[in-house]
């Protein structure tokens, strides 16, 4: 039977609300700090929310220039600006993959628990900025979906959904087909129809050109993030290990000694992020690196260009 005292394994509810307070630097909004991944060339791409107008009133001194209302001070004879406030309650949508595919790790934790951690501590983030948080959780049988609310309750809901598809995740239960990217992707767009965030914690198995024109399009009216979960093992797997793989139907026996099998596999995974790349260049669609081999968090603080502070 699975272990699920073991959180490098399996994680549970209580283990991913306890990550509410280590949310506390973590943002997704424009305006990124210096060393955020975001920053820089996607800084521009992050649409952010929208702006509300709250108010025509008389220029004062420090008050941006680009926001004075130049018809208005035309016809009143005198400066007047117009004044926004930012809209909150922004629809974010955090897809989350705990596929078979994901119950994997090398060293650290298994890339379901790297995904589920991840989306955990963006998914308190979001809420603390002000923003409704959802949710598409799936595996290979089944996609469950959360529509963005704004209290702690739907947002534990789909916490609740994260956990109990990663603590049965199972190498006893080998599912009869694997689910494709593409349609927990499609769930998303049909949920996320403008001005919304949408966040995808995968290992991206399976995704194709049809992978590509849904993304395209979810970013065309949303923030989109990818944060791909990979594990080191075609680096450093054990020259003399033999390990057994399987589709679901078929089993075969991979010798990882072979060094034309070592080859195959790092080019698998490097084609797969060189594919990730390419539309992340053509759709500004930031791709974000986490690796099962090392802790969750502070790969977070340090994409996000946070630091963690002393509790």
């Amino acid at each position: 039977m699975a272990d699920l005292a073991d959180p490098r394994i399996h994680v549970d509810l209580a283990h991913l609300q306890a990550l509410k307070l280590m949310a506390r630097h973590i943002s997704f909004l424009p305006g990124q700090p210096v060393d955020s991944i975001l920053n820089g060339r996607h800084a521009s791409r992050l649409k952010g929310r929208g702006l509300n107008f709250e108010e025509l009133r008389h220029y004062s001194i420090g008050d941006d220039v680009r926001t004075i209302d130049w018809k208005v001070t035309a016809r009143a004879r005198e400066p007047y600006v117009r004044v926004y406030t930012e809209e909150r309650d922004r629809p974010a949508l955090l897809i989350v993959d705990q596929r078979m595919s994901m119950f994997f790790g090398s060293k650290r934790n298994m890339k379901s628990v790297t995904a589920a951690e991840a989306a955990a501590l963006a998914a308190f983030a979001i809420r603390e900025q002000g923003d409704r948080v959802g949710g598409i959780v799936f595996n290979d049988e089944s996609v469950i979906e959360h529509r963005p609310q704004s209290s702690l309750k739907a947002l534990n809901r789909f916490l609740a959904s994260v956990a109990s598809a990663n603590s049965a995740l199972s190498a006893d239960h080998i599912p009869a087909q694997s689910m494709l990217l593409n349609q927990p992707l499609a769930a998303a767009s049909r949920i996320a129809k403008t001005k919304g965030l949408v966040l995808v914690f995968s290992d991206f198995d399976g995704m194709d050109a049809t992978t590509e024109k849904i993304l395209r399009a979810l970013a065309q009216h949303n923030d989109v993030i990818l944060f791909t979960v990979t594990d080191p093992i075609a680096d450093d797997m054990p020259k003399d290990l033999d390990i057994v793989v399987s589709d679901g139907q078929l089993q075969a026996q991979l010798a990882i000694g072979s060094d034309q099998t070592r080859k195959k596999l790092q080019d698998f995974a490097s084609a797969r992020l060189k594919t990730l790349l390419e539309i992340s260049q053509k759709y500004g669609i930031p791709v974000l690196p986490l690796t099962a081999a090392a802790e969750t968090l502070p790969q977070i603080l340090a994409l996000m260009g946070a630091r963690r502070k002393p509790t």
